[in-house]
């Protein structure tokens, strides 16, 4: 048997084992399993070590181990330069971050090209660092707006990147042709956060994209419907970063489409 699966603490909620097992069965790969392992941040090493002996092609790294395992493992240059790994194989004991690949696939999937537009990410976390990455070297005019300013100013020195560190409000004041969130705020339970408050200027027909997937629907993405402007949910940057690992373990190209419905079907 071939195991891959998903390490994190807790891991619970984790989705992946949806849509990379549904995967497998669509492609007949039945010696391919995915699961899922909670892992301590505290014996990270241990544990890695752990599931390469007991014969783990790869895993997936979700929080809050994904700065945690990149002493362990020889990382890439996208992985260092986000400053995290979600994905490592053990075969040659690599981590990489397919999290850029996958948020940008999916701008691509929706048509939105970004070179020269003005784009404001919300958040100076993980998430914001891996879009940041992904938009600053695709050309995008980029704003990075957080509650701790410095916070954004230390994510921009990090990316050695060109992009200006704002309040909501600087940004709410200029052009905005895309908002990208990528804080937590929306997600389920607590449905009624907003990353941008009713106090602040929402732009007019203004794209958002949401990279949170749990409700499809957030209040972001209603108030960007509401002012005129297009609302695009998180689950396909889930489904294509889990893609671009798919393909990494085993040199297959797996089915999106069927990857999706078996989320949409799961989230029901």
């Amino acid at each position: 048997m071939n195991n891959v699966g998903a390490i994190g603490f807790p891991i619970e909620h984790s989705l992946s084992p949806v849509m990379h097992n549904a995967a497998f069965a669509a492609l007949g790969m039945t010696d391919w399993f995915y699961d899922k392992i909670a892992l301590p941040p505290d014996i990270v090493k241990v544990g890695l070590k752990e599931l390469r002996d007991h014969g783990y092609i790869g895993i997936n790294v979700t929080v809050p181990l994904k700065q945690l395992v990149m002493p362990f493992v020889k990382t890439t240059e996208i992985a260092r330069a986000v400053g995290a790994v979600n994905t490592i194989d053990f075969r040659n004991n690599t981590g990489t971050n397919t999290d850029v690949a996958g948020f940008m696939d999916d701008l691509t999937a929706h048509g939105i090209a970004v070179a020269g537009k003005r784009v404001v990410v919300l958040g100076a976390g993980g998430a914001a660092r891996a879009a940041a990455y992904g938009l600053a070297r695709a050309g995008a005019v980029l704003a990075v707006v957080n509650r701790t300013v410095e916070r954004a100013e230390q994510l921009i020195a990090d990316l050695k990147i060109d992009a200006m560190p704002m309040t909501l409000e600087q940004a709410a004041r200029g052009q905005v042709d895309l908002i990208v969130n990528c804080t937590s705020l929306g997600m389920s339970p607590k449905v009624a956060d907003c990353p941008w408050g009713d106090d602040v200027p929402f732009p007019q027909c203004v794209t958002v994209y949401d990279m949170v997937y749990r409700p499809a629907q957030t209040m972001l993405l209603r108030k960007a419907e509401a002012h005129g402007g297009r609302a695009i949910g998180g689950l396909g940057m889930l489904v294509r970063q889990g893609a671009a690992a798919f393909t990494i373990w085993t040199g297959v190209e797996p089915p999106v489409e069927v990857m999706f419905q078996a989320l949409r079907d799961h989230l029901v």
